[in-house]
């Protein structure tokens, strides 16, 4: 099995001809971003992608961004998502990773919204992610697997940074067992949060190394996942960011970390710990 690790475009505001080769040179694969809803935009970004033979993930928020608008119905997204297939499939995505529903809707609603959604996806032939995330439907590990009990057949990205912040704690008590959703998920999302914020200033830091070893324990578990399905390869997203994520300086508002090279960082730790994983794994099954 191999890995491909793509670059999230969160914050980046640069055409992507000026910085292709240097992703390339760290080893990413391609850039995961949010669905261009201005056709000559999406023109021009697919243009790019194919011009620097760079691959695509494309994100979907179904209520608009990554806060959902509050009044709006799970009927208004399904909309929406109606629509933003249409934009993504302009773009020949490898899969839609999707922020999906609000988390404030009821567990009927939930239930309803998301098989509603896995249909539409069906039914284009689309393979859809849902990502677990704040502010989302996914923002809880417990309703999540609620919602796996309901609905055994979605897929999902991990992004458990998230579910550290919201559950407070490294989910690594004995009875934090997520064995339903390793199984059901599709895509990691990398970055590494800890019980007080969802976003460690830095990963390689000592201080945060229980966190990066939390983290790297759920990546392993969906990398043994996916050898048992037979894939050929998994994805991996290095998805630091800014927005209130990355840490400054009060009063003087300096960041604590070059964004970027968190991104770089992450992308090579992963690497490593990729083959490293795929080494014992080889020679635990005397390969």
């Amino acid at each position: 099995m191999e890995l491909d690790i793509f670059r999230t475009l969160w914050g980046i505001q640069e055409p992507l001809d000026s910085y292709a080769n240097a992703l390339k040179n760290v080893g990413f694969t391609g850039v995961e971003a949010r669905v261009l809803t201005e056709k000559a935009d999406r023109q021009a970004f697919s243009d790019a992608l194919k011009r620097n033979d760079m691959a695509y993930i494309a994100i979907i928020f179904s209520g608009g961004d990554v806060i959902p608008a509050q009044h709006e119905t799970p009927q208004q997204h399904i909309q929406r998502i109606d629509r933003l297939f249409d934009y993504a499939a302009e773009l020949s995505p490898q899969f839609i990773n999707m922020l999906p529903g609000n988390d404030r809707w009821s567990m009927a609603e939930q239930v309803d919204f998301f098989g509603q959604v896995q249909a539409m996806a069906d039914e284009r032939g689309i393979v859809c992610s849902f990502e677990t995330h704040r502010a989302t439907s996914l923002y809880s590990p417990w309703l999540t697997l609620d919602l796996i009990r309901q609905l055994p057949d979605l897929r999902f990205t991990t992004d458990i940074s998230h579910w550290v912040l919201v559950s407070e704690r490294l989910l690594n008590d004995p009875a934090d067992d997520f064995s339903a959703f390793i199984e059901r998920v599709h895509h990691i999302q990398a970055r590494v949060g800890y019980p007080q914020g969802p976003q460690a200033p830095h990963p390689g830091a000592p201080e945060y190394a229980d966190a990066l070893a939390f983290h790297q324990s759920v990546w392993e578990s969906v990398w043994t996942h996916h050898q048992k399905q037979g894939r050929q390869k998994t994805t991996l997203t290095t998805e630091f960011g800014a927005d209130g994520y990355l840490h400054h300086l009060p009063f003087t508002n300096v960041p604590v970390a070059d964004l970027w090279s968190l991104n770089d960082w992450m992308a090579v730790e992963e690497r490593r710990h990729f083959n490293e994983f795929i080494g014992l794994s080889s020679a635990k099954n005397g390969a």
